[in-house]
């Protein structure tokens, strides 16, 4: 099997199964970690928006753990799916690291239900 080319983008869902918050959290922390050991250049996490039409609160906390994430260091950016547009100045700073955002299927769609997380 061919590795994956450096710099591509790693898609995960992590609500398949319905998890916790915290089930939620320690899958991305292990999401970033081995995406980033593997050479990618940008993970879509596939949270949901939340049963409730307001907003899930793994999509909330998620996020929250994202902005640690990102003061840390940790990684570079995260984007919010509602903002995943090519006007948005991060989503093309995201597009040097990681081509393959180009491509992806919710740019420009406003989609509450994932974020882009950027290394």
């Amino acid at each position: 099997m061919k590795a994956p080319e450096r710099g591509f983008l790693q898609e995960v869902n992590i609500k398949s199964d319905l998890p916790t918050v915290d089930t939620a959290i320690r899958r991305v922390t292990w999401q970033i970690h081995n995406s980033r050991a593997m050479g990618a250049g940008a993970v879509k996490l596939i949270h949901g928006y939340g049963s409730t039409g307001r907003g899930g609160r793994i999509r909330t906390e998620v996020r929250r753990y994202l902005e640690s994430q990102k003061r840390l260091g940790t990684i570079r950016d995260y984007i919010c799916g509602e903002d995943f547009s090519i006007f948005g100045e991060a989503t093309r700073s995201a597009f040097a690291r990681c081509g393959a955002l180009r491509h992806d299927r919710d740019l420009d769609r406003s989609n509450n239900g994932v974020t882009i997380i950027v290394f």
